[in-house]
């Protein structure tokens, strides 16, 4: 017995004649009676009785074609789940800061796919999970945050890690705020001016080989108050909501200030420098659709920060 003797006895079933089951099948009508007569030989059982209504289940033979539909079912499951998979031609998959400008990237990089299946994976997160990602969970891509002054940690990690790293951008912070907020009306915005207003933050800062108290006090620059936000886009709709809000980012894009009716000014005395950095295995090798990506990076990096 085997899956197709099991199709051949599902069909009779439901067709209720081995000779309509013959033509579904398009089979002969003898093979199929023999086929039918060797199997019930086999097992010791007859699935049919025949009546003038044509072929009737015995019980075995219910019982047979009930577990029989079972394990076509589950075949024709396990063929779906493979052929979907060797159909997926385009796979893309990268962790990120929560910066807007890449997300930009990734907006005009998913525009550019053809009509071809595809799967992408776009992960906000902080640079220790965009590394768990790409050694542990399967991501390709990554990009990586961090101050200028811990360029020697990060190297280290990647080192470590056998990943490689290449410089997207370096650049300084600039103070985003609603357009009626206070401090969007000032000529010229220093530290000291932010304590009257509550500072939006990432959630969840990291730098390699320095304790979570450590970085906080490092990467986000003091505030007598804090909101701490993993989503970005929960963040900015505080910032659009809240006018005695402010948050530290990489320069926004126009389109999006505009949209959300924000603001975004230099401060005056607060001068570190940050760098994007892209990362992935040493033995990985880029793909056409990872250095489309890296194109739409590219502009969209110069749009907003060199411009």
């Amino acid at each position: 017995m085997n899956l197709l003797h099991l199709k051949y006895v599902v069909c009779i079933a439901e067709n209720g004649s081995i000779n309509k089951a013959a033509k579904e099948l398009h089979v002969a009508q003898p093979n199929l009676s023999r086929v039918v007569k060797e199997t019930e030989s086999d097992l010791g059982i007859q699935f049919f009785r025949r009546s003038s209504k044509g072929m009737i289940l015995t019980p075995d033979g219910e019982l047979f074609v009930n577990q029989a539909r079972k394990v076509l079912e589950q075949v024709d499951e396990i063929e779906s789940l493979y052929k979907e998979k060797t159909t997926v031609r385009q796979r893309f998959s990268i962790s990120v800061p929560r910066a807007s400008y890449i997300s930009d990237a990734f907006a005009s990089f998913s525009r550019s796919l053809g009509k071809e299946k595809s799967e992408l994976f776009y992960h906000e997160t902080n640079a220790l999970q965009a590394v768990k990602n790409i050694l542990e969970v399967g991501y390709n891509l990554g990009i990586i945050r961090y101050a200028s002054s811990h360029d020697k940690y990060y190297k280290q990690m990647l080192e470590e890690n056998r990943l490689h790293g290449e410089l997207i951008t370096e650049f300084k912070y600039v103070l985003v705020m609603q357009e009626n907020c206070g401090l969007a009306h000032m000529d010229s915005v220093r530290s000291s001016d932010l304590t009257q207003y509550v500072q939006i933050a990432h959630a969840d800062p990291y730098i390699p080989s320095l304790p979570l108290s450590a970085a906080r006090g490092v990467e986000l620059p003091q505030s007598p108050r804090h909101i701490f936000v993993f989503e970005r886009g929960s963040q900015l709709d505080l910032l659009s909501e809240n006018p005695e809000t402010f948050m530290w980012v990489s320069p926004l894009p126009d389109r999006l200030l505009e949209r959300l009716h924000l603001v975004q000014r230099e401060c005056s005395d607060y001068q570190r420098t940050y760098r994007d950095l892209l990362i992935y295995r040493k033995d990985y090798r880029l793909t056409e659709l990872d250095k489309c990506f890296i194109t739409e990076l590219t502009k969209s990096k110069r749009a907003c920060i060199t411009k």
